[in-house]
């Protein structure tokens, strides 16, 4: 087994908070991607997105500042284990710096999915804060929205 990783940073106009609500709430999610999602934002919690092709459990959260989860979908590989998708948001003014590091990946997929989280991730995150979305989910602890 090979593996790689990849390292992406993003900037995007809303808070932090704004930012990891729209990651870590199913609905959120859905809404932005515009596929579906499901999970609790837990520790130890299950999740699905894409409807249903990506797929794995929270391992840590920090609310506004941080998620780390396992993570696969359903094109990962026999015998590889989950790999570790980490994103910090950090406050860059009224913005949020999103740093991604996704280790573990299978080095077969590597470049695939460094695309598809520009295409599928960053891109509709960003038109989904440039719209003016205020977010409308109840994740416990967040209380800030939209920018």
């Amino acid at each position: 087994m090979k593996f790689g990783e990849i390292r992406q940073t993003v900037l995007i106009d809303a808070s932090p908070a704004a930012v990891y609500a729209a990651y870590v709430d199913p609905k959120e999610h859905a809404a932005f991607t515009g596929q579906s999602a499901t999970g609790t934002p837990r520790v130890g919690r299950r999740f699905t997105a894409s409807d249903g092709y990506i797929g794995g459990r929270y391992l840590e959260l920090e609310k506004g500042k941080k998620i780390l989860q396992e993570w696969t979908t359903a094109e990962w590989p026999s015998g590889y284990p989950p790999s570790l998708l980490e994103l910090k948001l950090k406050a860059k003014g009224r913005k949020t710096e999103l740093i991604m590091v996704h280790t573990r990946v299978p080095e077969e997929q590597v470049e695939y999915y460094a695309e598809g989280w520009k295409e599928y991730y960053w891109t509709p995150l960003r038109k989904y804060f440039a719209k003016g979305e205020t977010p409308v989910a109840k994740v416990p602890g967040v209380r800030e929205r939209g920018r």
